[in-house]
């Protein structure tokens, strides 16, 4: 039997109880695949980070929902370097590699203010795939009808790292309404049985957000809804740029709201760069500690 510390950390919320909630266990490296996975499902958060040493990056990241391990997750990017960097153990850096599943990817660290700090990361390339799956089937599955979805753009699967449905829908006040169906879902995405579903909107609470939206997760994930999610926002800025506003010319800016139907009002940023013939996305957030506690294996 042996106990181990989990750091609560709400990610993309300087205000505890808000934003998406990720455990972090700093000492990854002294556990087994099958005690991560354990630690994940009694810390019970939709995602748990475990940080670990690594050979081809400054750190090495896995992640673990209750039910597996997933290749990336931003709010748990977040609360993890965030952790690191409040603790002194990232020492006076600013720029880091973390080595994920989805590839080695760049993280920056800023001054949100004097006393806390800004976390940007870089995902992995945009990538989209045809939904070819029953749209009234679909809208069923989270407890709509066909005519809340907005027909003027694209059903399509997206992954920065972690593919997911991006659903479009025409109301904001249908968001409320939603009561997902989750076992459902894998029957419905044909083409992706293991991806989650993400309904947006370009409606928002917070005039100064571009995208409203909320994240229900695979049932393979043993977990219902994610509050607020740095993956799926970072492609849904692929998609805004990529189908709603493709004439810009080098940057875009966007700023996404999620998880106020949960009362976690988060916010995340997303950047969209041109790169050629693609897109290069990072999001970024800041994260606040709520408490720590122990797992006992």
């Amino acid at each position: 039997m042996k106990s181990v510390t989990v750091y609560h950390y709400d990610a993309f919320s300087t205000e505890p109880n808000k934003g998406n909630p990720a455990g972090v266990v700093l000492n990854g490296d002294k556990l087994t695949d099958n005690e991560m996975q354990e630690i994940a499902f009694k810390a019970g958060f939709n995602e748990t980070a475990f940080i670990m040493n690594s050979d081809a990056a400054d750190l090495r990241i896995r992640y673990f929902t209750p039910g597996h391990e997933m290749n990336l997750c931003g709010h748990g990017t977040m609360a993890a370097i965030y952790a690191l960097k409040k603790k002194g153990l990232l020492k006076q850096k600013d720029t880091l590699t973390i080595e994920t599943l989805a590839g080695i990817l760049p993280i920056k660290i800023g001054a949100l203010s004097d006393a806390d700090i800004l976390i940007t990361m870089k995902q992995a390339s945009p990538q989209f795939a045809e939904f070819t799956g029953s749209v009234e089937a679909l809208a069923d599955s989270i407890g709509l009808v066909k005519e809340d979805i907005d027909d003027t753009l694209p059903i399509l699967y997206g992954s920065t790292g972690i593919w997911t449905l991006l659903l479009p829908i025409k109301k904001l006040e249908t968001f409320k309404k939603m009561k997902p169906n989750n076992e459902l879902f894998p029957s419905l995405l044909k083409e992706r049985p293991k991806a989650s579903l993400h309904p947006f909107c370009l409606e928002t609470y917070d005039d100064n957000a571009h995208m409203h939206a909320r994240h229900f997760s695979s049932p393979y994930s043993g977990t219902i809804e994610d509050p607020v999610t740095g993956t799926a926002s970072g492609v849904m800025g692929a998609y805004f740029a990529s189908y709603i506003n493709s004439h810009f010319e080098k940057t875009l800016n966007l700023l996404v709201e999620q998880g106020q139907e949960m009362e976690k009002d988060g916010r995340v940023m997303v950047h969209i760069t041109k790169n050629k013939d693609q897109f290069d996305i990072e999001i970024t957030g800041s994260a606040v500690f709520v408490k720590e506690f122990e797992v006992v294996l």
